[in-house]
Parts: structure tokens; C-alpha cells; sequence
């Protein structure tokens, strides 16, 4: 949103088990190679025991040289092993149990699906969204959006702005500065770092999520409202799914409308009348420091 992150080339750990995968497998291909060589003397060995220094030449079970047997269990060990390395390892290996691991956490997302729609129907004199409507109010009274959009609602492309506006930037400085700012897992990676003299609070799914000292990784919207109750006015700041479901709790939005329509991947949601009343409105010509005109507008909540 205001920067390209750089990303300091690593192995994480995805691409260290690949590695200790690719070392296991040659270890075992190279045990496997080692035990056909060894094979192959040892039956040389065994005939010329037999046929040459005439070791057990008396011992013919069924007429049949007895190094013959002991060359064919050898044979047998060999192939069970070459099995075990190319058709075993294929069918259950890492990626049999990963597939596995998948069907099982499918079943318990199914799972919990189920008991969540038992739990609503058995309480039916309550409804969901009246539950969340007292929670959201209890805990967003000072909860506010600050974006800045096209007239076609566009708010960025690829993970960045669409446009540059000195004073956008300021005023987002002015208004967040001291206060808990709350963003999806890609907004905080389109910043070169986090912000000074503010709380950043990460909303991502992915387990693990590796960040800064100081910097607060939740699972919902909801967990980092929890995490901010304590700040008179946190600061909702991207992106495009984050503001879809914020605008709904949200009681003030701090808009920069950029004048101009543009192509872009990410929208902010129309901002409805009905809802929401316009209180400020300030509007600024383009300038050597910013390309395009814009307004400043704040709408409150009716």
C-alpha cells in the first residue's frame, strides 16, 4: 500500500524439508545401488564356492544346486527393496500424506460447519446477526476506516497504490500517529516496514505468521477489535476484504477521493447515503506534489 517490502532471500521451512526430502531419497537410492553391486558379487561369489572350490557340491535339494536358492532369497530381498525405494516411497510418502492430512482436515472443517448451524438453530430466539450487531457495538464505537479511492472506487492494483499523493500520505500519518492500525496480511507486506508510533494488528489465516517485535498477528476482524478495545479511535487501513467487512461496524470512514476513474484489482464498498452522512469535505487542486486532484471527506454514521 505504501511501499514495496523487501524480502531478504532465505530458506523457510517449506523449502528445508524439500531439501532434507531430496537428501533422504538420494541416501536411499544410493543404499539401493550399493545392495545390486553387492549382489552381483556375492552371487559370483556363491557359484564359484560351489562349482570351483567344490563347497557343499553334495547338497542338490530337489537336484538343484543349493547356491541357486540362495541366489534367488537374495534376489527376492533385492527386489523387495527396490520396491520399497520407487513404488512404496510413491505411494506413501510425503506427498500420500499430505493428501491424507488434507481429507482429514476437510472432514473436521465439515465438521464444524454442521455443529455451527445446530448451535443457531437451536437458538432461534436470538439471531446471529443480533448477537454480532451488541458485540460490534459494545467494542467499534470509535472504529474508523481511512482509505483513499478513485471515484470508481478503485484503491489499488497489485498490492500497491494506484497513485501518489504527498498530502494523502500525511494526513493518514496525522490522523493514525498513537493509534492501533488494523490490516490484512498483504497490506502489511506492501510496507518497507511498520510505522512508527503505531500498533499494527496483522489479520491472517496463515498459521505461523512471522512478524516484527511489537506487531500483533489475529486470526479476524474481531480479535484485533479485541486487541484495540483500549484505543479510543483504532484504525481499519486495508485491504479490499478487510474494509468489506469493517464497513459494516465501522462508526466514522476518513475518505481521500482521488478525482479519476482507474484500472485496478482491489475496491473499496460504495459508500451508502442511507448510512452514513457526510460531515467534512475539503478539496485540493494537483500540484508538483500531487498528480491528481482530490478531497478530503469524513462521513459519520447516522
Amino acid at each position: 500500500m505504501f511501499g514495496t517490502k523487501k524480502n531478504n532471500p532465505q530458506i523457510d521451512k517449506d523449502q528445508l524439508e524439500l531439501i532434507k526430502h531430496a537428501q533422504k531419497r538420494i541416501k536411499q537410492k544410493k543404499r539401493l545401488y550399493t545392495h545390486f553391486v553387492v549382489f552381483l558379487i556375492g552371487s559370483v561369489f556363491l557359484i564359484l564356492l560351489n562349482l570351483v572350490l567344490g563347497f557343499g557340491k553334495d547338497f542338490k535339494p530337489f537336484d538343484i544346486n543349493w547356491f541357486v536358492y540362495a541366489i534367488l532369497a537374495w534376489l527376492f530381498l533385492l527386489l523387495y527393496h527396490t520396491f520399497s525405494v520407487f513404488v512404496t516411497h510413491h505411494f506413501m510418502g510425503k506427498d500420500w500424506e499430505q493428501a491424507q492430512l488434507e481429507k482429514l482436515v476437510t472432514k473436521q472443517k465439515q465438521r464444524i460447519e454442521e455443529l455451527k448451524k445446530t448451535h443457531i438453530d437451536s437458538n432461534q430466539s436470538t439471531t446471529s446477526s443480533e448477537i454480532d450487531t451488541k458485540k460490534k457495538t459494545d467494542l467499534t464505537s470509535g472504529l474508523t476506516i481511512i482509505v483513499a479511492t478513485a471515484e470508481n472506487n478503485a484503491i489499488g492494483k497489485d498490492n500497491q497504490l494506484i497513485w501518489h499523493l504527498s498530502n494523502d500520505l500525511k494526513r493518514f500519518k496525522t490522523l493514525t500517529n498513537g493509534h492501533h492500525i488494523i490490516m490484512g496480511r498483504k497490506t502489511f507486506e506492501s510496507f518497507p516496514k511498520p510505522l512508527p508510533n503505531r500498533t499494527h494488528i496483522v489479520i491472517t489465516r496463515q498459521p505461523n505468521y512471522q512478524v516484527p517485535d511489537g506487531v500483533v498477528v489475529v486470526n479476524t476482524l474481531e480479535d484485533a477489535i479485541n486487541v484495540s478495545k483500549n484505543d479510543p479511535q483504532p484504525f481499519i487501513i486495508g485491504g479490499g476484504e478487510i474494509y468489506k467487512q469493517a464497513i459494516s461496524i465501522a462508526n466514522k470512514i476518513e475518505i481521500t477521493r482521488v478525482h479519476g476513474r482507474f484500472e485496478a484489482d482491489t475496491f473499496f464498498p460504495e459508500v451508502d447515503s442511507s448510512n452514513w452522512k457526510k460531515t467534512h469535505s475539503e478539496f485540493h487542486e494537483k500540484d508538483d506534489k500531487n498528480e491528481y486532484d482530490f478531497t478530503f471527506m469524513t462521513f459519520e454514521r447516522k
